[in-house]
């Protein structure tokens, strides 16, 4: 497909695609392509390609490998990636690369696809992989954007496209509030089915973007906002393929017969679902999740704080009230560079400057917006009947109040298309599409995260918000943060947007994001999640009692994967034939994802 027949051909329905949009929201979609594309240049070229073939097999042997998994699953559920690389868009993403690269888009790239239909394909797969010794590398949906997409850490492993046939959505229980569902079903296609069948009393909790896969987001411990939104902590029972092909559920699954698999998630004996959890430990082919009651009500609300050094006193109201839950669901605190970003217009048509964007210019605008100016706004939900919300809404509204300056903003007077009526969609189970509008802040725009996790407390705040402007400051980032609080911890979610074309953005971006990812660790914050390229450098942050977590990872590693197929590299547990010779990515290791060839089979 041509750059311009991309760009023009419509966004693909849910009723169409297992990764599709839902009618309600295909305008925006719509909106939000034209969007992406009017920014565009880097997919008006393409490169010649050479094979990608995975180090420690030879490429003859490689492809009839390849070959005879295609007389297992279909010729038509092979592909090798050896076609021009194209980045689409959130809605039409690749498998082939991670469509927002941060390193040449060659690094991160599978030799090829497979798509099984069944639990008892990925388990064809799995074998297979481990006869020939062949990498492979799972993927629900591969949304997973700003952390990778679908790119595998290992370049030349096999894609494990689960998602195109393994899409059903298994069981709803409108009388316990569960479900049971593949990996293929996304946020979208949940709501869908619960709404189509009249299941009015139950909700499902979302994340910013509802086109992402249910297990792949909540495998990777991703979070939504209603008080369902810790997804891991909501789940119960999963069916996983180890990487030796045996296949396992957990918790009550075990059980034949069993009738609690999606309402106990424990079952007898130790609790094995954790390491199945950013980690390469096995293949998620089912996952159970609970699903919450409908509240009898719901008011969103909204708060300006004129001042930045209203950080600090905002954090210390807003902790007591979310540790006692009249604050309900995953409370976030925006700056105002995002009230601007999130409009959707590049950056150009605020500041044509070099650097970054000076902060005049962003109140000055600001001050034309519907919200006013202001430095932090604050997104938060009431849940229950109105005396109910009242009663907290009441207590909310004194305590930040405190705050000299602080305005709360009446939504009457916000137009249908301001962004506080996206986050109240979210915030009560309806997944929507607007976050990613600030992407477009840069031509060809891309992001990546830098996720540290701290205490609720202002000293934290202010802590690791002046080592993140620090940081953009010195490499002339802008800086987007936003404290999402959850019960009793905080992440500051910083978002680092760039132009995937432009080197030198490509190579900033990363050169802060590894700085920042020390200067945090040096002051005992750690981040929860993070982009393929940070995993090693990350997870060697977790370094007490000499490396004592990561020799238990790897302990786990050799026993489940003793031929070191599935997903090597992921969140930095690497197959003992790996080890030491280099795949790691470090601060000083410079920008190739690939070592020194693996260990030959014992």
């Amino acid at each position: 497909m041509s750059f311009v027949d991309e760009a023009q051909s419509d966004v693909p329905l849910l009723s169409e695609k297992h990764s599709g949009i839902p009618d309600f929201l295909l305008e925006k979609a719509r909106k939000a392509k034209v969007g992406v594309f009017e920014t565009r240049t880097k997919a008006k070229t393409s490169r010649n390609r050479l094979p990608v073939i995975p180090q420690g097999i030879e490429e003859q042997a490689f492809f009839a490998a390849l070959d005879e998994l295609s007389k297992e699953l279909g010729a038509e559920n092979i592909e090798r990636n050896d076609k021009p690389l194209r980045d689409g868009w959130y809605m039409e993403h690749p498998n082939t690369h991670d469509m927002m690269t941060v390193l040449d888009e060659e690094e991160f790239v599978p030799s090829a696809m497979v798509y099984p239909s069944s639990t008892e394909e990925v388990q064809k797969i799995v074998l297979w992989a481990n006869k020939y010794e062949v990498p492979i590398a799972p993927i629900s949906m591969g949304r997973n954007l700003g952390y990778g997409g679908a790119a595998p850490r290992l370049r030349g492993a096999v894609l494990v496209d689960l998602g195109k046939r393994m899409n059903k959505i298994l069981d709803i229980n409108p009388d316990d509030y569960t479900c049971l569902v593949e990996p293929g079903v996304s946020f979208f296609a949940l709501y869908e089915a619960i709404k189509a069948k009249g299941y009015d009393h139950m909700w499902i909790d979302v994340p910013d973007v509802g086109g992402g896969s249910v297990i792949g987001n909540t495998v990777d411990r991703g979070v939504g906002y209603t008080p369902y939104g810790d997804h891991w902590a909501c789940h119960s029972g999963l069916e996983v393929v180890l990487p030796t092909g045996e296949v396992i559920r957990t918790g009550m699954g075990a059980l034949p017969g069993n009738n609690t698999w999606q309402t106990f998630p424990y079952g007898f004996g130790p609790y094995s679902d954790g390491i199945f959890s950013q980690s390469n430990f096995g293949i998620v082919t089912k996952m159970g999740m609970t699903l919450m009651p409908n509240p009898g009500g719901y008011e969103s609300f909204m708060y300006a704080f004129q001042k930045e050094e209203d950080l600090e006193q905002v954090i210390e109201i807003v902790r007591p009230l979310r540790i006692s839950n009249i604050l309900e669901n995953v409370a976030q605190l925006r700056h105002v560079t995002q009230t601007l970003a999130v409009r959707g217009k590049p950056r150009t048509d605020f500041y044509k400057g070099d650097g970054v964007i000076p902060q005049n210019v962003v109140h000055e605008i600001a001050s034309t917006l519907p919200i006013g100016d202001h430095t932090w706004v604050y997104y938060g939900m009431s849940y229950g009947p109105p005396h109910i919300r009242k009663y907290k809404l009441d207590i909310i509204d004194a305590e930040f109040k405190k705050v000299p300056g602080a305005r709360r903003i009446d939504p009457s007077t916000l137009p249908p298309d301001e962004y506080f009526w996206a986050r109240d969609r979210i915030a009560a189970g309806i997944p929507e599409l607007q976050e990613l509008s600030w992407v477009n802040w840069m031509p060809n725009g891309a992001h990546i995260a830098f996720s540290p996790v701290s205490p609720i407390r202002g000293t934290d705040a202010k802590k690791l918000y002046d080592l993140a402007k620090q940081r953009h400051d010195e490499f002339g980032i802008d800086l987007f943060p936003a404290f999402c609080v959850g019960l009793r911890e905080m992440h500051l979610i910083v978002e680092l947007v760039y132009d995937r074309a432009n080197p030198k953005q490509r190579k900033d971006v990363l050169d802060c994001l590894r700085h920042l990812v020390d200067d945090a660790a040096a002051c005992g914050y750690g981040e929860y999640r993070t982009h393929l390229v940070l995993m090693d450098q990350v997870a060697s942050t977790y370094n007490w009692n000499d490396n004592a977590l990561m020799k238990f990872h790897e302990t786990l590693k050799d026993a489940l994967d003793p031929k070191g197929i599935m997903a090597p590299g992921r969140c930095g547990i690497w197959p003992k034939k790996y080890r030491n010779r280099g795949w790691e990515m470090t601060k000083d290791s410079g920008e190739s994802s690939e070592g020194n060839g693996v260990a030959p089979p014992s």
